[in-house]
């Protein structure tokens, strides 16, 4: 199938990936998804395979790319009252208005920076979430890129 929902509206995108999980299942078949929309991939697919240049770059479950490629992840705060205060010094800010603050943070620094934020600020609630596959991926191939081009011809 390729890009079977686009187009559609969200509740046939719905319709259309419970039908295919349901006949997948009571038929036990292998459907073959092309598609650059992640929520179909996320939805329908246990395993992966990007191609990049007509070669296999990856084969296998969608989180091991966040786990494999992904360095960071967000920190979403909400505030019990008006914030002005510069968040930059715990992360790169994603998207900030009064109230709340989304901060990009390396992974190995989530702990601490949570709790240096929870300790700065008053916080009525916290989350933290994976990197979203779409901007994975978006850095991924823009990094490969970068390097390709860096890179000198062969002769």
């Amino acid at each position: 199938m390729d890009e079977p929902t686009i187009g559609l509206d969200v509740v046939s995108q719905k319709r259309v990936r419970e039908f295919l999980r349901i006949y997948n299942s009571e038929n036990r078949i292998v459907t073959l998804l092309t598609s650059h929309y992640m929520q179909d991939i996320a939805e329908l697919c246990d395993r992966v395979m990007i191609i990049d240049h007509g070669k296999i770059f990856f084969d296998g479950p969608l989180d091991t790319i966040i786990d494999r490629f992904s360095g960071d992840k967000v920190i979403s705060l909400t505030f019990t009252s008006e914030s002005k205060r510069d968040f930059t010094e715990f992360g790169e800010v994603v998207s900030q208005t009064p109230v709340s603050v989304q901060l990009k943070v390396p992974r190995a620094h989530v702990t601490e920076t949570a709790r240096r934020l929870l300790e700065a600020c008053d916080i009525s609630d916290i989350s933290v979430q994976e990197m979203p596959i779409e901007d994975v991926i978006r850095s991924l191939f823009g990094e490969r890129r970068t390097r390709q081009q860096a890179m000198p011809a062969a002769i």
